[in-house]
């Protein structure tokens, strides 16, 4: 940093580093042309799908008819927010949307990384292909198919699940899984497992990859275990994705999913599987309440930037990686 001092004996070095910074930043821009000019088709993509809708919130405070325009309307406040903050119904529905994407969350970080760190102990080259392709393959079905799979193996009758049970001796009689409602959270959360763990180890793949290979080979001249290389050398390396993928997936805390929920939800199970989503095109879209549903949206948005920046603040704190 360039330090300067007046006569007066004051330090304007603060003043000068903003200018050399600056500088700076222009000479790495006009030496990054091409990929400044690759970046612009996303920032109108982006600009355009994503800022300019922002514009449709106003909704959320008028009394919103499709037949006049959206100048035209009757703005009434913040009506559609105390509705929503005094509707029973509303904290049902958040309350299971937090326990699927809190369930969604832990589950899917801890089996990712385990497959992950599995994947890689695995020396055959043939075998750890044919298992990647295997764990990779549910992510590609449509949940409209995986729910049939789903609602199938755990059906009454025949379900696969019912049968081997009955067949280890673990229960006595048939359960109807999708009827237990307070068992609708699990259920979602290992669907989710299946479908998306395999896809969800390719990055923590890719970042095992860029460890360094002496490393390992230190580690076994010294005798190092498997177990012990996993503990001290691949963990530890893979912290800083960890921390990152952390923070980007509580910005999205309150997206618990819609498909799943919305699929193998039943009269039975209602009380559990019905998530903010549902609510809003059960009580907003589907009774022409377009003003409830964006008040609800907005709503989802606040939380989860909140939940971001409560994240990225606190790797901060920590000296972690961190977004921005």
């Amino acid at each position: 940093m360039e330090s300067r001092v007046t006569e007066e004996g004051i330090d304007t070095s603060i003043l000068v580093q903003p200018k050399k910074s600056k500088k700076i930043f222009i000479k790495k821009m006009m030496t990054q042309k091409a990929l400044i000019a690759m970046s612009f088709p996303f920032l109108i993509w982006l600009f355009i799908f994503k800022y300019i809708p922002l514009w449709g919130w106003s909704i959320a405070f008028q009394d919103f008819k499709p037949a006049k325009s959206l100048l035209d309307q009757e703005w009434i406040g913040l009506e559609h927010f105390k509705f929503l903050f005094t509707d029973p119904n509303f904290y049902r529905v958040l309350r299971n949307t937090l326990g699927m994407s809190t369930i969604n969350l832990v589950l899917g970080f801890v089996t990712a990384i385990g497959l992950a760190l599995l994947l890689n102990e695995i020396r055959h080259a043939k075998f750890k292909k044919l298992v990647q392709t295997i764990s990779y393959m549910p992510h590609f079905i449509s949940w409209v198919v995986a729910a049939s799979i789903i609602s199938y193996s755990l059906s009454l009758d025949n379900g696969i699940v019912n049968i081997v049970l009955l067949k280890l001796g673990i229960v006595d009689e048939p359960i109807l899984w999708l009827g237990k409602e307070t068992w609708f959270w699990g259920i979602n959360g290992v669907s989710d497992i299946w479908k998306n763990v395999g896809w969800n180890t390719i990055i923590y793949l890719a970042a095992i990859t860029m460890i360094d290979p002496e490393q390992y080979e230190a580690a076994d001249i010294d005798g190092a275990t498997r177990l012990q290389r996993i503990r001290y050398i691949t963990l530890p390396s893979l912290k800083p994705t960890i921390i990152i993928l952390m923070i980007m997936n509580l910005g999205y805390i309150l997206e618990s999913g819609f498909e799943a929920q919305y699929l193998l939800g039943n009269p039975l199970n209602l009380a559990y599987s019905e998530n903010l989503d549902i609510y809003v095109l059960k009580y907003g879209i589907s009774l022409g309440n377009f003003s409830l549903a964006t008040a609800a949206g907005i709503f989802k948005t606040v939380v989860s930037f909140i939940f971001l920046f409560t994240a990225n603040h606190i790797a901060k704190r920590f000296d972690q990686p961190r977004l921005f």
